[in-house]
């Protein structure tokens, strides 16, 4: 068994409205020297030692993400 995780973020020329409400909750909070937020997804998914990156990467593209609007990356651990 191995474990993987896939990050799945906005891509960089979409709106991201959730992480601008964070910005401007940590202005609010007083944390005004944070410009920027990007908030996306982290899927922990323990695989068997024999599923391939190709695998993962299908299961990305056609399940985790939604690739129009987000990008996606495997990391095994």
């Amino acid at each position: 068994m191995a474990r993987v995780v896939v990050e799945v973020m906005p891509k960089a020329e979409i709106l991201d409205p959730q992480g601008q409400a964070i910005v401007g909750a940590l202005g609010r909070l007083g944390h005004p020297g944070i410009s920027d937020v990007r908030q996306g997804k982290r899927f922990e998914l323990d695989v068997a030692d024999n599923v391939s990156d190709d695998e993962l990467a299908q299961i990305a593209e056609s399940l985790l993400a939604n690739t129009v609007i987000e990008d996606w990356k495997v990391v095994r651990l």
